[in-house]
């Protein structure tokens, strides 16, 4: 582990140890006692997935069989759990065990009977797994950018067919697994806070973009969606339902007839209206499935608009939830540069253009800014012309101004065989504008033979 993250996370621990100590010391009359002395009992492990709001232990709860979380019998919070979730911690310690009143032992065991959707499978799928130990051993080794982003777009395509799968599941049986769901997401949230600039530049491959248009839109949408909401600073809980509330913000249209939301046509008026009922249908979905009421009003609000010409419910402003806010910017994002056969495709940077401008104010300022902040004016993976002359793309951003990101020169590399990378300014090396289809389709033929990083 870096120094850094070492010293982050003895802060976390610290901060969490002072903070819970000193609330029980109130709430218990106990006291919180940090253990100084070597633990000579037997010390019982729980994973944090066992541990349930109310229940409580015979000796002190443990982090890091160190700090204490909850003296012994004071009822756990949910904010502890959640707290324990935010800060990636995956299990805790006891020398005794768990205190289970009756009621509690009712409560687990309805639970623990509850069928699940699909019991067969774990919680994180085996392709996955696979692909996200790949990515990693990868970032470990001395391999090249082509490989880099190879790892990346094996892991991109395992989630579009989770995704996938998801839906169809849905289709055929009415049932989501909400727990499995929010787990995938959340090793998607990790998975993209650690490549972002990776995972920006990553495209469909050959064989995910001949999936269903609705899956591909809610791949890429969560994708944007996640990377807004680290550029809020939002907590991995928060993360894991704004994305879990994206990929699902179509689940309404399975409920309508395919012809609708696959057509390769302009739809009627009629048709329109049609379409118009899937955030009401899908928010009905997530109700009836028990998911989190904030991934429900995600699911509901996300074509509500902040000037109040949104739908269903023509809401407006502060009315309107964060999340629903954020999946209604990506995906007007993601459309935009989506090509249908009945529209035109546009470039990257022309829908950063576009939301920018924000007409008639549909938009939250903040949301727009948190996109500009998080894929640049000219958004990671453009290629772009520059003033001296060369051709690049964009790769990851410039965190002091978004008008200037930093750049991978084309077929350039550095002394040591790495590619070239450089920062643009206004005052040097600045970009001039995106590269024209047929330029970069001119550039990418010149190149043929040598290394070229990303294709789009």
């Amino acid at each position: 582990m870096p120094i850094s993250m070492f010293i982050k996370v003895e802060k976390r621990v610290r901060f969490f140890n002072f903070f819970f100590a000193l609330f029980r010391f109130f709430a218990c009359k106990k006291g919180g006692t940090r253990y100084n002395k070597i633990i000579e009992n037997i010390m019982n492990t729980f994973k944090l997935g066992v541990i349930k709001e109310g229940i409580s232990f015979n000796k002190d709860l443990l982090l890091d069989m160190l700090f204490v979380i909850e003296p012994a019998g004071c009822p756990i919070p949910k904010a502890v759990i959640a707290a324990l979730g935010d800060w990636e911690f995956d299990e805790v310690s006891s020398e005794g065990n768990l205190i289970v009143d009756d009621l509690m032992a009712e409560r687990i065991k309805a639970e623990a009977e509850r069928p699940k959707t699909s019991p067969s499978e774990p919680l994180l799928s085996s392709g996955i797994k696979r692909s996200l130990e790949d990515a990693r051993r990868m970032r470990t080794l001395e391999n090249s950018e082509q490989a880099r982003l190879a790892s990346v777009q094996n892991v991109y395509d395992e989630y579009m067919n989770y995704i996938d799968h998801v839906y169809t599941y849905y289709a055929t049986h009415k049932q989501i697994d909400y727990e499995s769901l929010s787990e995938t997401v959340r090793s998607l949230c990790i998975f993209i806070r650690e490549n972002r600039g990776y995972v920006l530049r990553i495209t469909s491959s050959d064989g995910t973009a001949k999936k269903n248009f609705i899956v591909t839109h809610s791949m890429r949408s969560t994708v944007l969606a996640i990377a807004v909401g680290l550029q809020l600073h939002m907590s991995l809980s928060k993360l894991v339902e704004l994305g879990s509330a994206c990929m699902l913000h179509e689940i309404g249209m399975l409920r309508l007839p395919p012809q609708l939301y696959l057509s390769t046509k302009q739809l009627s008026a009629a048709e329109r209206d049609q379409i118009s009922k899937h955030p009401i249908i899908g928010f009905e979905i997530a109700k009836k499935l028990d998911f989190p009421l904030e991934v429900q009003f995600g699911i509901l609000e996300h074509h509500e608009r902040e000037n109040g010409t949104g739908y269903p419910r023509n809401l407006t402003g502060d009315k309107i939830s964060l999340y629903a806010k954020i999946i209604a910017v990506v995906c007007s994002f993601e459309s935009i540069v989506t090509p249908r056969q009945y529209k035109t495709e546009r470039s990257t940077f022309a829908a950063m253009v576009e939301m920018l401008k924000n007409e008639n104010r549909q938009y939250d300022e903040t949301v727009i800014k948190a996109l500009l902040y998080s894929i640049s004016l000219y958004p990671i993976g453009t290629y772009v012309y520059l003033s001296n002359g060369e051709t690049a793309q964009v790769i990851d951003v410039n965190p002091d101004n978004p008008k200037n990101p930093i750049v991978q020169l084309l077929g350039a590399k550095d002394a040591d065989g790495s590619p070239k990378t450089i920062q643009t300014d206004d005052n040097d090396i600045k970009i001039m504008r995106p590269l024209g289809k047929q330029e970069l389709e001119d550039v990418m033929k010149s190149l043929t033979g040598r290394e070229i990083f990303s294709t789009q």
